[in-house]
């Protein structure tokens, strides 16, 4: 059965390999675009764009996420209650106490952010404090400083900036080809060469955003499970997180403050649907959660 730190190296280690294959990914995107439109100074961009947004999203993704969210610092004469319950969490986790935050929105969920243990963000919404008891609301921070413990939260949040990156450079690269700015032309030599590249880069536009995605998107199915099961050993009451995510998979508030990006980041997913592939979804069912958690024996 894994534990709090089962993954927490093997986490690091692949933050790190994410980081580098998208820094190799996008330094060769930006080889396809600088040689179809026959500008070196092309590729130069996407290595240096490419090495500040790999150092940005490693030191400063959390204030991004925490931005985008809308989320803002709360102290413990704001919400004691909340305050103590986290504090006696992470005790008993053994991880230092994570900066609470709230966002003001009525649909109850969750998040945990930041680059270490050291640097770690909680953040609620209203609605988590307004509809969740207390055994519910403390498996739901139990399963966020899971998230914490295990490193889930460096991984999940540099893979929102750097799938956001990707997506941006094949927008860019398609918006100025189908205008044909600065295309090779067919009578230089290597012409041949040059229209297979032109169409190689098309289809690697076109692909990217929709590979990055799905990287994305099971990484942060993975990482749920594991986050429920530490979170349970961690209460030992797996009930009260089960019950949570019932409450909050019925509730029907959106939550404004979400987007696609940010979406796999939260506990539950805040743009549920049906009828969606599994391939695309951010979070593993909450049934299949949920039957998990009530077979668990802590």
């Amino acid at each position: 059965m894994a534990t709090l730190y089962t993954h927490k190296d093997a986490n690091i280690r692949r933050t790190w390999f994410l980081i580098s294959f998208f820094l190799i990914f996008i330094i060769g995107l930006g080889w396809v675009f600088s040689y179809q439109f026959n500008s070196p100074a092309i590729l130069v961009a996407a290595v240096i764009f490419s090495s500040l947004m790999s150092f940005t999203s490693y030191w400063y993704s959390d204030k991004i996420v925490l931005a985008i969210s809308k989320a803002r610092e709360i102290k413990k004469e704001d919400q004691p209650e909340l305050y103590r319950l986290i504090e006696n969490l992470s005790i008993t986790a053994g991880l230092p106490l994570p900066k609470i935050y709230l966002i003001d929105e009525a649909a109850p969920n969750a998040f945990a952010t930041g680059r270490n243990a050291e640097h770690a963000v909680v953040a609620v919404t209203r609605g988590l404090l307004d509809k969740l008891n207390r055994p519910e609301l403390e498996g739901v921070i139990a399963h966020e400083l899971s998230h914490i413990g295990n490193q889930d939260i460096l991984l999940q949040t540099v893979v929102v900036i750097l799938v956001g990156l990707v997506a941006l450079l094949s927008d860019w690269f398609l918006r100025w080809s189908f205008f044909g700015r600065g295309r090779r032309s067919d009578r230089s030599e290597g012409g041949q060469i040059a229209a297979v590249m032109a169409v190689a880069g098309i289809v690697l536009a076109i692909l990217s955003p929709l590979i990055a995605t799905l990287i994305q998107l099971a990484i942060s199915r993975k990482r749920e499970f594991l986050a429920d099961a530490d979170g349970a050993l961690l209460t030992r009451y797996p009930e009260g997180l089960a019950s949570a995510l019932e409450k909050i998979s019925r509730d029907q508030t959106p939550l404004r403050a979400a987007n696609k990006a940010t979406a796999h980041l939260y506990i539950a997913n805040p743009f549920r649907g049906k009828n969606i592939s599994k391939l695309f979804m951010t979070h593993p069912p909450i049934a299949e959660r949920v039957r998990n958690l009530r077979e668990m024996r802590v």
